[in-house]
């Protein structure tokens, strides 16, 4: 019974729901019983409610009062929620377009009275004083600024109550700006398109820009904001950026005249690099970023690309002479920024090199230094393609053709004397240098020797010391003779050094021969007191010697006899001639002090050994005694009489040989040590001795080019001179003229080798 009563208790309810369009939908929230139910239904209004009379003129009343409040800066009587809900209701009923009308009125209306300040403010007369007009402009930017400020905020708080109008209505109507739109608009439109505060403005704010630029401190953050207004309200590049560059222009064409006058290189240089920084210290403190490549382009064209030629002839050399490599590397660095800045500097530098390399190698009297100073030049060189140059290979290519080039201007020299350096640097005696450091010193002379086109004129130059190295014992090292042939053989191939290669085979086979001779003289029944070594040269791989006739002492000469036997023995059909120059002698000595030994040429041994036979003899003595050519025997006796290590006394004294001087044996000498090496007096190579090495190279060009013309031929069978002479120039590894040419082709024609042809007389034909 208890259960029937709690459920009799239970309510029904229903929800009518009403829809915007007048339709129902009940939900059934709970019945007691099935089929049954009451419903509790909630409706709209039939009518929408009215707004009260006059509500909307009073509402815009208080939105124009808290509008102007903001305009003028003073406290708003309503509360901002309140504000946002009455825009709400106006907007709710229809009367959006109205609003936003007023609203624009109203704004409008403001900034049009803004512009007054700007046009009663007074402008100074030309006359005035500079500093006087100066503040003004800068007061009237900042008077302009705080507007502009002033504006923005207005807008700001205008728009956060209007925030519901400019959400539904104006973004409903695509062709309506909003309010943030209007505001700048308005701004430009009665304020900063006005031609004389737009002047104004403008002026003010590139006077600001010149006084930095000239040095003085300006208030950045004033014309980042004005500069940012401009922008903002779309008139930055018509009104500002037109002008500023056309300033900029004038101002760093006049300053690039001036300094190019007034500075040196070096410190232009610098100049530049610091108005560049300057400039794009600007764009990033205020200028509009758009502004960047046409600022940093007429600043690079008016201070480097209108003055590229002036600066390199002014300055390249001294930054180039002096090795100012913080300069060139700045140089480097702006040329690459301007248009056809680069191939110019490149000229410059290949003209530079092209006339002090000119220099090094064309002046006689600074032939003693050349190469190292090729070599200074060269490191020099590459140091400043490296580190300043970015190593561009458009400038070391340069390079390497400018030394080409100039290196060649003077035939022959350069070869001549690279291969008297090697000579310095590859014999004994040379301290300057360790191993390592003489292998470096070897590469960089291979890199200028790869200049040289007359590489045969070296080739003779440098076979005839390294003879002499060899033969005397001067060699410093072997390996490092080693080396130098294996770079010679890389750089020129081995037809280029067989010569030098047989050289170094010969004393080797020289070595071994000696071995075998000394055990002959063992099994002889007469040893000698005399311990013979010989070097057995073959004629074709050393450089020719003027054979000369001397007075031998009887056991030298019968030592000889004995090797010439043994050696014929076990070489049938050969033929030795005998090099006295090229002689050398250890001679045991006594003097008062005791003992010595004298390491001598063979010409100082025929000499000393006189004096075993007589106290004094005069100069015609000696040579009748010897047989030593005149000039040869002067340096002789000057070398044993007045060098460092006299044996001999010469009497009268002197520094030099004269006829009629008389020698004895100085038995009074001293020297600490006990092996003393008393070196010739070293005959300075003569012009003659320098021509006939340089006539024996051009007679084996000579010979060269018939048998290059000779193969062509044979090959062709005929061929017209042209083609004849340009196959020729791809043959032949040494420079030659077309005169040379001809004249060998002649030869050839008058030896039959080859014809002209009857009737085409530019044409030849191999004759078989």
């Amino acid at each position: 019974m208890a259960e029937d009563t709690r459920q009799d208790k239970r309510a029904s309810f229903s929800i009518t729901e009403h829809s915007a369009n007048g339709m129902a939908r009940t939900s059934a929230v709970a019945s007691g019983k099935t089929g049954t139910s009451k419903k509790l239904v909630i409706k709209n209004f039939k009518d929408r409610p009215k707004l009260a009379e006059n509500y909307t003129e009073d509402t815009w009343l208080k939105l124009r009062d808290a509008v102007g409040a903001i305009q003028n800066s003073t406290s708003i009587k309503y509360n901002l929620e309140e504000l946002y809900q009455a825009v709400e209701n106006l907007c709710s009923y229809k009367v959006s377009p109205t609003l936003y009308k007023q609203l624009r009125q109203v704004c409008e209306d403001h900034v049009q009275a803004q512009i007054h300040q700007f046009r009663e403010y007074p402008f100074l007369c030309a006359q005035a004083c500079q500093a006087s007009y100066s503040l003004d402009n800068l007061s009237f930017l900042k008077r302009m600024n705080r507007c502009w400020q002033d504006h923005c905020r207005q807008t700001i708080m205008i728009r956060s109550i209007f925030l519901f109008l400019d959400r539904t209505y104006v973004l409903q109507n695509s062709l309506l700006p909003s309010i943030w739109d209007t505001g700048l608009e308005l701004f430009r439109t009665h304020i900063v398109s006005d031609s004389g505060v737009q002047k104004r403005t403008v002026e003010g704010i590139l006077e600001q820009i010149e006084l930095e630029r000239n040095g003085e401190t300006v208030d950045r953050s004033l014309l980042r904001s004005l500069l940012g207004m401009l922008s903002d309200l779309q008139v930055y590049k018509d009104s500002f950026e037109e002008r500023f560059l056309t300033e900029t222009n004038r101002l760093y064409a006049a300053e690039g005249q001036r300094l190019m006058q007034e500075r040196d290189v070096p410190e232009y240089l610098h100049h530049v690099a610091r108005r560049l920084e300057e400039e794009n210290d600007r764009i990033v403190s205020y200028l509009d970023q758009s502004t960047q490549k046409p600022l940093i382009s007429c600043v690079e064209k008016q201070l480097l690309g209108e003055h590229m030629t002036a600066i390199l002839q002014k300055g390249l050399s001294t930054l180039l002479d002096e090795n100012r490599v913080t300069e060139l590397t700045l140089l480097y660095q702006l040329f690459s920024k301007v248009k056809g800045g680069l191939p110019t500097l490149l000229q410059f530098w290949r003209d530079y090199i092209k006339s002090f390399g000119g220099e090094i190698v064309c002046t006689p009297e600074k032939d003693k230094d050349m190469v190292q100073d090729l070599l200074d030049f060269k490191d020099k060189m590459d140091n400043v393609a490296q580190s300043c140059f970015a190593r561009n290979e458009s400038f070391i290519n340069a390079m390497k053709e400018a030394f080409e080039t100039f290196i060649n201007k003077r035939p022959n020299k350069p070869a001549e004397l690279i291969a008297k350096y090697v000579d310095s640097k590859l014999r004994a005696g040379n301290k300057e240098a360790t191993e390592e450091e003489l292998e470096r010193i070897l590469d960089k002379i291979m890199i200028i020797f790869r200049f040289i086109h007359g590489k045969d004129v070296f080739e003779a130059f440098y076979k005839k010391d390294l003879a002499k190295r060899l033969l005397v014992g001067k060699s410093a090292s072997v390996d490092a003779e080693k080396s130098m042939l294996s770079k010679l053989k890389h750089e020129c191939g081995a037809a280029f050094t067989s010569k030098l290669e047989g050289m170094f085979k010969d004393m080797e086979l020289s070595k071994d021969i000696m071995i075998q001779f000394k055990q002959y003289i063992q099994n002889q029944s007469e040893p000698s007191n005399i311990e013979l070594t010989v070097n057995i040269l073959t004629m074709g791989y050393w450089p020719s010697y003027t054979p000369m006739e001397v007075h031998l002492p009887t056991e030298m000469v019968k030592l000889q006899e004995v090797f010439k036997l043994f050696y014929l023995g076990k070489h049938s059909g050969r033929k030795l001639q005998w090099q006295p120059t090229l002689g050398h002698a250890v001679l045991k000595a006594e003097f008062k002090e005791g003992k010595k030994e004298l390491q001598v040429s063979l010409f100082q041994t025929l000499v000393l050994l006189m004096f075993n036979e007589g106290e004094e003899f005069s100069m015609e003595e000696i040579r009748a005694a010897t047989g030593i050519e005149e000039g040869e025997l002067r340096r002789t006796l000057q070398s044993l009489a007045c060098g460092k290590a006299r044996v001999l006394n010469k009497n009268p004294r002197g520094k030099d040989v004269e006829d009629g001087d008389r020698f004895n044996f100085n038995n009074d000498f001293k020297h600490k040590l006990f092996r003393i090496k008393i070196n010739q007096i070293q005959m300075k190579e003569t012009v003659e001795e320098q021509v006939s090495t340089t006539e024996r190279v051009f007679q084996d060009r000579q010979y060269q080019i018939d048998a290059a013309v000779v193969r062509i031929m044979k090959m062709r069978k005929t061929l017209s001179h042209n083609l004849l002479v340009s196959e020729l120039y791809n043959q032949l590894k040494f420079p030659v003229k077309p005169g040379d040419l001809k004249k060998r082709i002649e030869s050839l024609i008058d030896r039959d080798y080859m014809e002209r042809d009857k009737e085409t007389p530019n044409q030849y034909h191999y004759v078989a």
